[in-house]
């Protein structure tokens, strides 16, 4: 299903220094980041950023400390001010707003779960999951459904009265999530929403997140560092470095084909096996082949599918969605697309040095 672009960023540029303008025909005419920091005493933020956000899809913006993926979140809802660009939603430019329009696009359109949390706690746990509706005039009685709805939802069923302090990381963190549902808004940011958090904890609200947006199909823009967790989260994966996107597509095909030696680094440690679909590597058709071990989904990872066949690479595999076959799987096919892209392939650090 082709689902309609929610948010469109379109040749977005964030320049911090005293003249950004100045700054910033210097970076139009191909200027990087370091050069502009020596030469001109200015920190390029973003630069001619493009991507398109779809609705119902968790849109996964990663990369390493000083890449921009935090600048670039807060100028959704500007927090942030660019230096130049457009940020559509639904079509309307966020930057031609007044005041009125910019608090009701904070407030109803989109929410925004924190890495620290960013709960009151001098408010119960109820009074935080309903502060959204709080701050539209919606008095307790209005809104104390609505938010035990969310926290039963996200598992602190009963904990309402409780207070931040009273809870664990990551049982705050599952507060700022039933905050950001209680609010209704169709767009949620969340920023580093789970660095904080200890690892099994951190998986925990993966799983839960992935839940809750099956059924709910908010469009969703997460930052991360983590590329495990762009991994298995992302619809739309956007990997930026100093500023700029690298390369941005369906994680599967990211994976597969990296086109930069900077991706190829970064997927260098990743278990393949884990992460890879059977859709990503199967030959698509709708014919069953004469011999088959038997019956694998077109979403199972690539490690299922040698837990089954015991390792034996002779056999191959009907691919199937839905009750209807899509593909076959030979498994020779699997150990070839397990096998990393190195990044002496050579057309790529042939870029590199060029």
């Amino acid at each position: 299903m082709t689902r309609d672009v929610k948010v469109s960023i379109r040749e977005l540029y964030k320049i911090f220094g005293g003249a950004p303008q100045d700054a910033l025909t210097h970076v139009r005419a191909g200027m990087g980041k370091t050069e502009l920091l020596e030469r001109h005493g200015h920190v390029l933020g973003l630069s001619d950023i493009n991507v398109d956000i779809r609705a119902g899809e968790v849109t996964v913006i990663m990369g390493l400390s000083g890449s921009g993926k935090s600048t670039l979140i807060r100028h959704l809802n500007r927090l942030i001010e660019p230096t130049a660009g457009q940020i559509l939603v639904d079509g309307e430019d966020v930057m031609t707003y007044g005041e009125a329009q910019l608090r009701q696009l904070r407030r109803e359109r989109m929410s925004m779960v924190f890495q620290k949390f960013a709960l009151l706690p001098h408010r119960s746990v109820l009074e935080n999951a309903g502060m959204a509706l709080a701050v539209r005039g919606i008095c307790r009685e209005e809104f104390e459904g609505e938010a035990n709805r969310w926290l039963d939802r996200v598992g602190l069923s009963g904990y309402g009265s409780q207070y931040p302090h009273q809870l664990s990381g990551g049982m705050q963190q599952r507060v700022g999530i039933a905050r950001a549902l209680t609010s209704n808004s169709e767009i949620m940011l969340m920023d580093e929403a789970f660095s904080a958090l200890d690892p099994l904890i951190r998986t925990d609200m993966q799983d839960l997140l992935l839940e809750l947006q099956r059924e709910l199909q908010k469009t969703v823009i997460f930052i991360t560092h983590d590329l495990d967790e762009s991994l298995k989260l992302a619809d739309h994966l956007v990997i930026l470095k100093d500023g700029r996107v690298v390369q941005q597509g369906e994680p599967q095909e990211i994976l597969l084909h990296p086109n930069d030696p900077y991706i190829v680094d970064f997927i260098s440690d990743i278990n393949r096996a884990r992460v890879l679909r059977v859709r990503s590597v199967m030959k698509k058709t709708s014919a069953t082949p004469g011999e088959y071990a038997g019956e694998v989904d077109h979403d199972d990872n690539l490690e299922s599918v040698i837990a089954c066949s015991q390792g034996d690479i002779g056999l191959c595999y009907r691919v199937m969605c839905e009750g209807q076959q899509v593909g076959v799987l030979d498994m020779k096919d699997l150990v070839r697309a397990l096998v990393p892209t190195r990044a002496a392939d050579d057309g790529l650090r042939a870029k590199a040095t060029a």
